[in-house]
């Protein structure tokens, strides 16, 4: 098919070319005849070539020349019809390649004749572009000529013709060096010469031989261009005339921009543009270099020539196309190019200089690749030129030089341009486009009220340089306004680019690359980091500079992320100035202005923790710079108007200013947010900046911190602040806040180093809240919401942030201000709910360390006393406890301790929320606490019981212990074996609970509340009853020595310490209270009563347990000796309490032996007692009654000692009769226990309880308890105390036989038996305690009143008289004259009589009397005692002084009890006359003459001394003495007796004479009138002798003596004289008397003899 079609065009070729021929041979006919003959020759080979039948195309391209041959002349022939008819038929074969190389140079030839004769020169060029278009057969010469041919006809003067000549020549020498890139397609075998620069020096028209061909036409033209540009003549290229400089630097830049592979594949082309083209380029900038426009040259003899516009333009392009395409064989070269683009930037340069160099830098720029060599060759070398850095440092001068309006202007001027109208603010029409209300402004960048429009939208659209391309122009072209500003800003975007490409495509080639490339890895690292470094610097200024002026969202965007990346690269290069320079520059832009110096030039923004004397301060600049209301800045962008944030160098002057953000702000507090969340991992330490400015942002907008950490916006908190929110911004601020979210749930995904980072800077950030608060200002809380926000979405990598974040969280809780401390409590325990809820592998509670961190922080919260804090704590706590409670296993511990901590807080709401928890653990997680967890949840019980704000719930938590010992005991076997299978060396026993719930009870029993101690006492001793038998010996030691004593001791250095005053203040102060429990004191001594109670109540029911135990005695002696200084303190209640727990301690059941013997034991002479080699060594049991004994005897003797000096203003410490009483119920117990070991120190012991007993009688009662103590009537009853010791003695004299050596206590017993009843007659004193008589006071009194001892005396009587009529005839008791001091104590009642008390005392004494002599005379040795003459005068005398009172008795005595009295007194007569008389002969006759006497005086002094003379008269006494002494008297003449009754009888007559016969005178001289008193003994006088004739009567008559009755009958007369008395009574008695004198009257028997 294309055989075919090419056979068809062929035979076409072939009717066109005879057809030109024709009409050729027409046209010639006439006046070139050879054209003719030519032509026609020539048809004719062509139709003997058609007729042949070989190949066409073939024989037609052999016979071209011969062909082409008519047309060549024709061409010659100058006719312009023939020369167009030449030329298209020499097209139609070029276009057919229907020519050979010889036929080819005769048509170049022939256009080179016709190019000088001027004629078709448009078809010349038309045929000279097709011939070497069309193939390559032209080579060499004759394409130089054709070559040639197109510049000669470029400077005719026809600009068609030039146009096209122009366009011819620029197509030619593509297809030159197209030939060549096609020649190096083809492989060839020629052998060419190598390559020799020594050859090349100078230049040759002979081409190297190391070149093809086609490539050696394309040196020779490549070296001509630079000759004619360098105006130097051609030495390929002969034949041109001219050449324009622009025309060839035009082509040298197509060239070189065309077909760089060329120049880069052979050597020889490159040795061309370094040797000539750089060196030619140089020497054509000299203009540019030189000249400065505006200031004058120096002085030269050449003048400077002025920048040409069209050169200028082309050598840049050249230079341009040289540093983009051979940068890598022009190293040195480039630099100095890039250095003269550099340069052409200075602002001495004309602006269109600096815009096309600018064009030029923009596009070098927008290589990245390139960009990486200009580093890689120069800037990263130590000493070479920083040549990127110089670029991006001009780049950033030139715009800026932009913003200078003078400069602006007189750059302007010098240019000869215009300045524009729109050059300040801008304009209402600006480029034809509207601006102003309602319209969508121009873009455009404002500074300093300097408006320069941005020309196109940059960022979208790739800039277009305009200058450069620019070729047709003469003249620069008028510069538009704002291309230079555009055109920087374009070059900025382009390097930020170019390094981004470079970094970024850096990063994932060594994402891929092995460690085996490590150091290629390290140059390309140090590389990267040279790109940022050489061209941070100057961008930053540049761009922070844009982002200030610029007035476009697009433009602003643009330079965001430029600013964004460059964060980005320097983060990930490690560039840490950098990242920290850009990233303070987004900052400083999204904050208002000189807010941003308030707040980021300070120390506290980087490092918070500067000391307080190096905070920098606003320099002077700061001060003088532009203010809110600068006219730069545009109010209409304003979206939100706030308060400024308080910082540490604040003045609070500034604090009311208001500050506002516009929406540049808020697009770059986006730009912010959008870095911090997409490259986070790469902020490090700058996360502190961008963290303050979103701080800062946050405040200024008003956003307020919502739960979890999210901040939301608060309308009414805004009004009520003064911020204004406009509608442009209201609608953004959900968005904001949700950028703010999303960026630190974002952090879910940085890794561990920079979440590491991001804590740091939020708590930097923090902690300067933290001081600002400190200074009494409103902190913002963004930090601390924030660390929430990112602890909460790290959760899974808890280990890693978990320490710091909380650490810091901590020392939020610390803050005393309010905001502050509850946002950190409510960050602390949200995370910690948060992590406690995770799903972690493996779960919490089989990773004990895990769990333990994660609770750590909830437990250092109990440090803050703080009410807000400690209650979210506890919240947080019961939480737990309600949603995993089950799951906690590890970490109970630190919940307990978490529960427990809140009891030690004052405030009520937060004790009631812990207790809560701590009731929920007690009642539904016991069973799921560990052992040695259940021992920490006792005492955190307990120190609910402790805290002092919440009575209720220290009474419940106490109730809660109980729970938990009932929980103990019944779940006793589990908990052991839980402790064995947990091999916990903290707990190795269920007693080491038990023994912390004891301890905990202990505690409780020393709380300062009474209610408390009360319950927590009576709780503890109930626990140790119902569950102590569960209890190990060592257990119960632990328990008596750790616990209980303990105990004792602290209740009472606690009652010692307490105020006896009643506090007037607190809630308790108006609440009515009983006297005994008004003050602390009074609360203490019920405290102490109760636990003496409880531990003596512990010994007693517990003792065979006790028993058990090795220090058992020492456990017993201290309790006693306890007891014992409690007895003796000053509280009547607790010394009671003391001898109550006392008795309750020896209140055991007595020994059997002892309960074995009678009640009323027989008296056991002491030689029959058996002893035995073990007395001598006590029991422990003996050992522990004796320490009782002992004890007994301290408390008695110390508390029954009276005051021998009572000081003035002192309060005398007397027992109360309770005390007493209870004292002295304890000696029979203790007694029974101690009388069978009494050997030792027998009769001291003995001696010391019986004074214990008599000192307690002697103690006074109180006047205020008399009316319960004291009877209202005066008859004698018992004191509770007297009946006390009643049973005391009675017990002594009960088992005083069973005592051994007991024959020696007798005498000591009764003795102390006689003294105790002389107390009804002679009440014992206390000291010097002035004490009232008994019945002395009714109702209340002060001071003390005697106890009436009258009845307690007589029962005394009655013992001492039973015991002594027992033991009377035991040697001890004659040989201590035992009946001699009964006698003697007898005497006194006995003596008294009817001035006793009481008549039972004396009738009473009078019955011991007459039973102990009836029992101690019947005793042999008694008798036998006449040494011993106290006795018997210590008998007379009681005799006498019974007989014979002093006082006489009551006048309102009836006759009947004086009768019994004389009964009484005739039993005494009795006693004499059958007990004493009879035995006359064995007693001491001193004695027996007193008794005598007794009688004597007994049968005188018969009538009672008051008694009236009714007949109160004791004839029956008289007589009964009368007759006893008669009897003993006048049995025989021998009887020494009677002489004395004689005697006796013969003074009384006497007597009777003396006083009858004085009361004769008194009545015979009528002036005296006899007394009553002498009429009485008148009276009595008569009486004896009446008794006297009557007793003489029953005798013998032997034995009364005949001088008696002469006495008697001499009286007669005296007694007859009375007859004229006047007084019935004695006219009574005469009447008797002289009635008995009738027996005298009869004569005597033996008279009558």
């Amino acid at each position: 098919m294309a055989s075919e079609t090419t056979i068809a065009m062929t035979k076409k070729l072939f009717e066109n070319l005879q057809s030109d021929l024709k009409a050729l041979s027409a046209e010639a006919r006439k006046k070139h005849p050879p054209v003719k003959e030519a032509s026609e020759a020539c048809m004719l080979k062509l139709r003997m070539i058609l007729s042949k039948p070989t190949d066409l195309f073939s024989e037609l391209l052999s016979s071209s020349s011969e062909i082409v041959q008519p047309f060549i002349m024709g061409c010659d022939s100058k006719n312009p019809k023939m020369v167009h008819i030449s030329l298209t038929s020499m097209q139609r074969m070029i276009q057919h390649q229907a020519i050979s190389a010889t036929t080819a140079d005769n048509i170049i030839k022939s256009l080179w004749n016709l190019m000088n004769s001027g004629i078709e020169e448009l078809k010349l060029l038309q045929t000279a572009i097709l011939m070497i278009t069309t193939n390559s057969i032209v080579q060499h010469e004759s394409l130089a000529k054709a070559l040639v041919l197109g510049f000669r006809l470029y400077f005719t003067k026809d600009s068609t013709t030039i146009n096209t000549a122009g366009a011819t020549v620029r197509q030619l020498v593509n297809v030159v060096y197209d030939r060549v890139n096609t020649e190096d397609s083809v492989n060839s075998q020629e052998p060419l010469e190598p390559f020799a620069t020594d050859k090349m020096k100078m230049p040759s028209k002979i081409a190297p031989l190391s070149l093809r061909p086609c490539a050696r036409d394309g040196f020779l033209l490549f070296q001509d261009l630079c000759q004619l540009v360098n105006a130097d003549n051609p030495l390929w290229l002969t034949g041109i005339t001219e050449m324009t400089r622009t025309f060839g630097l035009e082509l040298l830049e197509s060239v070189m921009s065309g077909y760089p592979r060329i120049f880069l594949e052979h050597e020889e082309f490159g040795f061309l543009l370094k040797e000539r083209v750089c060196p030619l380029v140089i020497k054509l900038f000299s203009p540019s270099l030189k000249f400065r426009q505006g200031i004058p040259s120096a002085p030269s003899p050449i003048p400077v020539e002025k920048p040409y516009f069209p050169i200028v333009m082309r050598l840049l392009r050249i230079v341009q196309a040289l540093i983009k395409h051979f940068y890598c064989l022009l190293s040195t070269e480039c630099e100095i190019f890039l250095s003269l683009l550099i340069k052409f930037m200075d602002v001495e340069k004309p602006m269109w200089q600096r815009c096309i160099a600018l064009e030029v830098l923009l596009k070098l720029c927008n290589d990245p690749k390139l960009v990486r060599s200009f580093v890689e060759t120069y800037d990263i070398k130590e000493h070479s030129a920083k040549i990127f850095y110089d670029i991006v440092s001009a780049i950033g001068s030139f715009i800026q030089t932009l913003f200078m309006p003078a400069v602006s202007n007189h750059q302007s001027s010098r240019d000869g341009n215009k300045t524009p109208d729109t050059q300040g603010a801008p304009p209402s029409m600006v480029a034809g486009m509207p601006v102003g209300s309602g319209v969508t402004p121009q873009p455009a960048f404002v500074y300093k009220n300097l408006w320069i429009p941005l020309i196109m939208n940059v960022p979208q659209t790739a800039l277009r340089p305009v200058l450069i391309d620019m070729v047709d122009k003469l003249e620069p072209p008028v510069i538009p306004d704002g291309y230079a500003l555009t055109l920087g800003f374009a070059s900025l975007l382009e390097i930020c680019h170019s390094v981004e490409v470079n970094v970024l495509l850096h990063q994932n080639t060594v994402n891929g690359t092995d460690a085996t490339h490590s150091h290629t890895k390290s140059q390309d690292d140090e590389l990267q980091k040279a790109l940022v470094k050489s061209s941070w610097a100057g961008l930053l200024a540049s761009l922070t500079l844009l982002l200030e002026a610029s007035t476009d969202e697009q433009a602003t965007e643009a330079i965001l992320k430029a600013e964004q990346s460059y964060v980005n690269m320097s983060g990930v290069l490690e560039l840490i100035t950098t990242r920290d320079a850009f990233v303070t520059a987004l900052c400083k832009s999204s904050l208002p202005p000189h807010y941003q110096l308030l707040i980021l030039n300070q120390p506290s923004a980087s490092k918070p923790h500067a000391e307080r004397g190096h905070i920098r301060v606003r320099s002077l600049d700061m001060k003088t710079s532009p203010s809110y209301h600068d006219d730069s800045f545009d109010k209409s962008q304003v979206v939100a108007v706030g308060t400024a944030l308080p910082t540490l160098n604040m003045p609070a002057s500034s604090l009311q200013n208001q500050v506002m953000l516009t929406s540049k702000n808020i697009s770059c507090m986006r730009a912010i947010l959008s870095l911090a969340h997409c490259h986070g991992s790469i902020l490090g330490s700058s996360w502190n900046m961008v963290l303050t400015t979103l701080q800062h942002l946050v405040w200024i907008l008003g956003l307020k911190t919502a739960s979890g950490g999210q901040l939301k916006s608060d309308i009414h908190a805004n009004e009520s602040s003064g911020a204004i929110i406009t509608t442009a911004i209201m609608a953004d601020l959900p968005v904001l806040s949700s950028m703010l979210s999303r960026l630190f749930e974002s952090s879910q995904y940085l890794d561990d180093v920079a979440v590491h980072h991001l804590i740091d800077a939020l708590c930097k950030l923090s902690n300067e809240s933290l001081e600002i608060a400190y200074n009494n200002r409103e902190p913002s809380l963004f930090a601390v919401a924030k660390l929430l926000e990112t602890g909460l979405v790290n959760i899974h990598r808890v280990e890693v942030l978990w320490k710091p974040l909380t650490a810091h969280l901590l020392e939020v809780c610390h803050h005393p201000h309010v905001g502050m401390r509850c946002c950190g409590a409510e960050a602390i325990t949200s995370l910690v709910l948060a992590a406690l809820s995770y799903k972690f592998v493996p779960p919490l509670y089989e990773n004990k360390r895990l769990q333990a961190m994660l609770l750590a922080p909830l437990r250092e919260l109990s440090v803050i006393s703080q009410t807000d804090v400690r209650q979210k704590q506890l919240e947080c706590a019961l939480l737990i406890l309600q949603n995993g409670g089950e799951t906690l296993g590890p970490g109970w511990p630190t919940i307990l301790q978490v529960i427990g901590d809140g009891a030690n807080t004052q405030g009520e709401v937060i004790i009631r929320t812990a207790f809560q928890s701590m009731q929920l653990v007690v009642t539904d997680f016991l069973p799921l606490i560990s052992p040695p967890c259940l021992s920490l949840c006792v005492e955190m019980a307990a120190k609910f019981g402790l805290q002092q704000s919440e009575l209720n719930i220290s009474l419940t938590a106490i109730g809660l212990l109980w729970n938990i010992s009932d929980y103990f005991y019944q779940q006793r076997a589990k908990i052991t074996s839980d402790i064995i299978k947990d091999e916990d060396p903290s707990l190795t026993s269920s007693d080491q609970l038990w023994m912390c719930l004891y301890s905990k009870f202990g505690e409780l029993c020393v709380d300062p509340r009474p209610a408390v101690r009360k319950s927590a006492g009576q709780t503890l001793f109930s626990t140790i009853a119902a569950h102590g038998d569960l209890l190990q010996n060592i257990t119960w030691k632990s328990l008596l020595w750790k616990v209980l004593f303990p105990l004792l001791d602290n209740v009472k250095s606690k009652l010692e310490t307490a105020p006896s005053e009643r506090e007037r203040k607190g809630p308790e102060a108006n609440i009515l209270m009983h006297h005994s429990r008004d003050t602390a004191k009074k609360q203490w001594c019920e405290t102490q009563v109760l636990i003496m109670a409880g531990v003596s109540r512990v010994f007693s029911i517990k003792k065979e347990h006790l028993e058990e135990l090795d220090d058992f005695s020492r456990a017993w002696a201290f309790l006693l000796q306890y007891l014992e200084r409690a007895s003796l303190g000053h509280s009547a209640e607790v010394c009671l309490a003391a001898l109550r727990s006392f008795q309750e301690l020896v209140n055991g059941p007595a020994k059997e032996e002892t309960n074995s013997q009678s009640a009323s034991p027989q008296i056991v002479p002491q030689q029959s007692i058996q002893r035995d080699g073990s007395s001598s060594q006590p029991s422990v049991s003996q050992t522990m009654w004796n320490t009782a004994w002992k004890v007994w005897l301290n408390i008695g003797n110390k508390r029954t000692t009276p005051p021998m000096t009572i000081q003035a203003a002192t309060t005398v410490d007397i027992p109360s009769q309770a005390f007493l009483c209870q004292l002295v119920l304890i000696f029979p117990k203790i007694f029974t226990h101690v009388q069978d070991h009494f050997v030792c120190d027998m009769f001291t012991d003995f001696s010391k309880g019986l004074s214990v007993l008599s000192q307690t009688l002697a103690v006074p009662i109180a006047g205020d308890t008399s009316p319960f103590l004291v009877p209202t009537n005066y008859e004698s009853t018992l004191t509770p105390v007297q009946e006390t010791v009643i049973d005391a003695y009675t017990c002594l004299c009960e088992n005083v036989a069973h005592i051994k050596s007991s024959e020696k206590l007798y005498p000591k017993l009764i003795s102390h038996l006689i003294k105790c009843s002389e107390y009804a007659t002679r009440v014992p004193t206390f000291g010097a305690v002035e004490v009232k008589p008994p019945n002395s006071v009714k109702g209340l009194t002060t001071g003390y009143i005697a106890s009436d001892m009258t009845e307690f005396s007589e029962k005394c009587m009655s013992l001492a008289t039973e015991v002594y009529s027992k033991c009377c005839s035991l040697d001890s008791v004659v040989q201590e004259d035992t009946l001699k001091c009964i006698i003697q104590s007898l005497s006194t009642p006995l003596g008294a009589k009817y001035s006793c008390s009481s008549d039972s005392t004396w009738k009473l004494a009078v019955q011991c009397l007459l039973k102990c002599v009836r029992s101690g005379l019947s005793v042999p040795k008694v008798k036998a005692s006449t040494s011993s003459t106290d006795l018997w005068l210590a008998l007379s005398k009681a005799l006498s002084d019974f007989l014979f009172p002093k006082v006489p008795a009551n006048e309102s005595q009836s006759l009947a009890e004086f009768r019994e009295d004389e009964k009484l007194d005739c039993l005494v007569v009795e006693m004499i006359r059958k007990d004493i008389l009879p035995f006359s002969s064995e007693l001491p006759k001193d004695f027996i003459a007193s008794v005598l006497q007794i009688l004597n005086r007994g049968s005188i002094h018969s009538q009672s001394p008051n008694a009236p003379v009714s007949g109160k008269v004791r004839h029956l006494f008289t007589q009964k003495c009368f007759e006893t002494l008669l009897q003993f008297s006048f049995v025989n003449d021998e009887n020494k007796a009677a002489s004395v009754s004689q005697v006796a009888v013969q003074t009384l007559l006497t007597r009777c004479v003396t006083i009858i016969s004085d009361y004769n005178k008194d009545i015979h001289l009528k002036q005296n009138v006899p007394s009553l008193s002498q009429v009485n003994e008148v009276v009595s006088a008569i009486q004896t002798m009446t008794t006297l004739i009557s007793s003489l009567q029953k005798l013998s008559q032997d034995s009364v003596d005949h001088s008696i009755w002469e006495r008697i009958i001499s009286l007669y007369p005296h007694l007859v004289s009375c007859i004229h008395s006047k007084s019935d009574s004695v006219l009574v008695e005469l009447e008797k008397a002289l009635s008995s004198y009738t027996v005298l009257l009869n004569t005597p028997a033996y008279a009558r003899k």
